[in-house]
């Protein structure tokens, strides 16, 4: 074979490369992890290898390059797909040592850190005219009484999501939505009660639901030029408090504008690899506002490959065959769903976007990203099932639109 993907992780955006890859290449993809989840158990379109220790920096590139030999005699070239920030993290960093073997998809160090850490990210999008919210730094020992240039309610979220990432703690969010300074000081007292001791993001709360996010997805190639671009229009988040932020219910969508401004600038700074980017539709100035900019693939992205961007294949026509093709925009209508689709239906508040569901629905034009024909067993089937009808009493106990 040309090449073989070799997928970091074993969670939903790990499943949904895997799939994308089975559905335009017809392979299995290799997925080196630390455990076992249920996104890609009892699966036959991957071959997992498991790591103790995988997140650790030294075990981390020590077992892929325990793997090159085997996997070089299967494929002519190993392409590294990271499903989450913090394997992206550990791949760049060891960059050195793993590209002689493997082909890295993913910005550089450098650029990684602007990115990553979320104060000099948004000195980017004052540099580039990004519109994004009010925010103030908040760093650990600061007053959390300062005063705030902006009213509550406000965002309270961590500025280093890797470090976030690995800290536990009781009432852990992705990001908290406080409504009140009793709130706000609660939030950072527990956040500061644990390993993480990083810097803070105080924003400005968009006014709005669910429905007012968007999410932009695209491929840029190993010369910085956008190979495509996909939006998607939010309509749920998973309302699950550790599970915030993300996204259970897309429409495929389409704005020139946003794909021009932020092809421009994905170019302008020479952004390589897969792209994840999450804006809200701030409708006080009728601008939409970036939150964060993800360098790899979204964890609902599948989302892309759904609406017929199939996002394995521009990551193979750039690195495996070294092709310039023109920039694709995504401008189709498919409803993705990472729930059930009675709860989809039950729960998008803004009845226009109810009635664009329901059609989707009833001409057949949904897709989900582990539910895969091709990829079907009664035990996987059965432990889907189990698994998403939970999602029936999350979504009764901590749905909260907020307007």
């Amino acid at each position: 074979m040309d090449f073989l993907p070799v997928i970091l992780g074993s969670d939903d955006n790990a499943y949904g490369m895997a799939r994308a890859f089975h559905e335009e290449y017809g392979i299995k993809s290799i997925v080196a992890t630390k455990g076992h989840l249920l996104s890609t158990m009892h699966s036959k379109i991957v071959e997992k290898k498991i790591f103790e220790n995988f997140d650790d920096p030294k075990t981390f590139a020590d077992s892929l390059l325990s793997l090159k030999d085997e996997l070089k005699q299967r494929g002519e070239k190993l392409l590294l797909i990271a499903s989450n920030e913090n394997y992206v993290e550990l791949a760049v960093r060891a960059r050195s040592v793993l590209e002689p073997h493997y082909i890295l998809p993913f910005v550089s160090e450098q650029m990684m850190d602007d990115i990553i850490f979320k104060e000099k990210f948004y000195s980017m999008c004052e540099e580039y005219d990004l519109d994004y919210p009010g925010t103030v730094i908040f760093k650990k020992g600061m007053d959390p009484y300062m005063e705030l240039p902006f009213d509550f309610p406000a965002v309270v979220k961590p500025s280093d999501s890797m470090r976030y990432f690995n800290a536990q703690f009781e009432g852990k969010k992705k990001a908290y939505v406080v409504d009140s300074r009793e709130e706000f000081v609660d939030a950072i007292t527990k956040i500061y009660g644990s390993t993480y001791d990083g810097t803070l993001i105080i924003q400005d709360y968009i006014p709005g639901d669910d429905t007012t996010m968007y999410v932009l997805n695209a491929y840029c190639d190993r010369n910085g030029k956008v190979r495509m671009m996909c939006l998607g229009h939010v309509l749920l988040e998973d309302p699950t408090p550790i599970l915030i932020g993300n996204y259970v219910a897309i429409v495929g969508d389409k704005n020139q504008e946003l794909y021009d401004q932020y092809k421009r600038f994905l170019e302008a700074i020479g952004f390589t690899g897969y792209a994840n980017i999450d804006l809200k539709y701030d409708r006080r100035d009728g601008k939409f506002k970036i939150f964060e900019l993800n360098i790899r693939q979204g964890r609902s992205s599948f989302f892309v490959t759904a609406n017929g961007y199939n996002m394995s294949r521009y990551l193979v026509e750039d690195r495996v065959y070294h092709r310039d093709n023109p920039v694709v925009y995504g401008d189709n209508e498919v409803l993705w769903h990472g729930i059930p689709l009675d709860i989809v239906v039950k729960y998008t508040t803004d009845p226009e976007l109810t009635e664009q569901v329901q059609s989707l629905i009833r001409e057949g034009k949904t897709a989900s990203t582990l539910y895969y024909e091709k990829d079907r067993s009664f035990i996987r089937r059965f432990k889907l099932h189990s698994y998403y009808k939970t999602y029936h009493q999350r979504f009764e106990e901590y749905f909260n639109p907020r307007g």
